[in-house]
């Protein structure tokens, strides 16, 4: 008879230094055993050829994956010029080969001023965004054309480096939703040769760093000495750029049902805000007012 894990696992923020060749979801698949906690899920999803830091929201902070998702993340790659595929990493089918131009610097610095910025930005064909209902690579799984209309990014950084005729190493940091795929095919197109991602690794996200990241043969190794749970951060390590407010016994027991309290002190209004009762208890995330009153948004079980 198969074992069981208890699902009673903890709550948290988990960092993990995805490998190469896994989805994301087989990697929330094997934390989800390790350490027995079924609620678990990723704060933004990595292709399977990737590499790099993939931030897992653990029971109760699964609510808060919506705030980790809305950090900058911070990548490092290497693009191939002259080859472009039709899901525009390494795993696709080639779609057409063409001559590399002649590269310098000045060209390199060209390039990485044109796509830094607000830009306009196509996801790949092979890509989770919806078309009526499905996702698109589903559509193209099944032969149909995907068409996607473009839609606003954020680049704050990018360098492009000279690594042989043929290939650059690309660093960026950027906004949530960046593909960095479509950036590889971009820069390709904007030199009329193609290209694509041929290696990505994500180094941060927000806060997180991969250097702070568990690889799944370490957390197999916690796991089997019962440790497993020492991996995992507290719940508001993923709002710590976030206002906190504190709320006494009265206020913090309002909160937890769900009612409006006014915090002592000066507050200045904000969307989100980390909850804490004066005892230090992490109450949840609240939205403060003008007038310093706290909405519960999001509460946690003690």
């Amino acid at each position: 008879m198969a074992r069981k894990r208890a699902t009673n696992g903890p709550d948290g923020i988990l960092l993990v230094d995805k490998p190469a060749g896994w989805t994301s979801h087989d990697v929330v698949a094997k934390v989800r055993w390790l350490l027995g906690q079924p609620r678990t899920g990723h704060a933004g999803t990595l292709d399977p050829f990737a590499t790099g830091l993939l931030v897992l929201c653990l029971g109760q902070a699964t609510r808060l994956s919506e705030y980790v998702m809305a950090h900058e993340k911070t990548y490092t790659g290497e693009i191939v010029l002259g080859i472009a595929t039709d899901t525009a990493d390494c795993e696709g089918a080639v779609t057409a080969r063409r001559p590399v131009p002649p590269l310098d610097g000045a060209t390199l610095e060209r390039l990485a001023r044109q796509f830094t910025g607000r830009i306009a930005q196509v996801p790949p064909a092979y890509s989770a965004v919806k078309v009526a209902g499905q996702r698109a690579y589903d559509l193209a799984r099944q032969g149909k054309a995907v068409e996607l209309a473009a839609r606003p990014v954020e680049v704050f950084e990018l360098q492009l480096t000279l690594l042989a005729a043929d290939r650059l190493r690309i660093d960026v940091r950027c906004g949530p939703g960046t593909y960095i795929r479509s950036l590889a095919r971009d820069i390709g197109e904007a030199l009329g040769c193609g290209a694509h991602l041929a290696s990505l690794r994500r180094l941060r996200s927000g806060r997180f760093a991969v250097d702070e990241a568990w690889s799944v043969e370490e957390l197999e190794r916690l796991a089997g000495m019962g440790r497993a749970g020492e991996a995992v951060l507290p719940a508001d390590e993923a709002l710590l750029e976030h206002d906190c407010a504190l709320l006494g016994p009265s206020g913090a027991a309002a909160f937890v049902h769900g009612n409006v309290h006014r915090a002592g002190g000066a507050l200045r209004p904000a969307p989100a805000a980390r909850v804490y009762s004066t005892a230090g208890q992490f109450l949840g995330v609240g939205a403060v007012d003008a007038g310093g009153s706290v909405q519960p948004v999001k509460v946690f079980r003690a």
